[in-house]
């Protein structure tokens, strides 16, 4: 293997964790033009193991949009990345995937939510598979998000 192709290699696996990293900060901060733009065309999400919805991004988003109103303060953690990127006989591919861990710390806005945080810690855990395509605009993209949540706990 050449130095060139290793170098391609380094900077596609750059390039694609700053994606997933995006992900968990367009979450966070409720930034969901940014969410948006993560997506290669045609992208999906499925956040159906943790009692959301799948579907396109931008649907998803939407509903992110709403459903995030009741965690006014949230955190990704997104842990023990392990990406594979697709193999052309030496080459690195235009697809790959990452599988990761995540823990998401939030807290719940009350009933007479002004504001200010006070309200019980919410903590849902489990593993994240993204997966992703080389786009010719706009380099790596997610072509879909799968949530497969493992545990909650809530406590006040």
């Amino acid at each position: 293997m050449t130095q060139r192709v290793d170098l391609a290699g380094v900077m596609d696996r750059l390039a694609i964790d700053e994606v997933v990293s995006g992900y968990a900060v367009a979450v966070d901060d409720g930034d969901w033009a940014a969410y948006r733009a993560l997506f290669a065309p045609g992208g999906r999400a499925d956040y159906s193991s943790a009692g959301g919805i799948e579907g396109p991004a931008g649907e998803v988003a939407d509903w992110l949009a709403e459903t995030m109103k009741l965690f006014p303060v949230r955190q990704h953690l997104i842990v023990n990345r392990l990406t594979t990127v697709a193999d052309l006989g030496g080459s690195p591919g235009d697809t790959a995937q990452v599988r990761a861990d995540f823990l998401n710390p939030m807290r719940l806005a009350g009933d007479d939510f002004d504001g200010t945080v006070t309200a019980p810690n919410f903590v849902a855990a489990g593993r994240y598979t993204f997966a992703l395509v080389r786009t010719p605009r706009s380099g790596w993209r997610l072509s879909g998000v799968t949530v497969h949540e493992k545990w909650r706990h809530m406590s006040f």
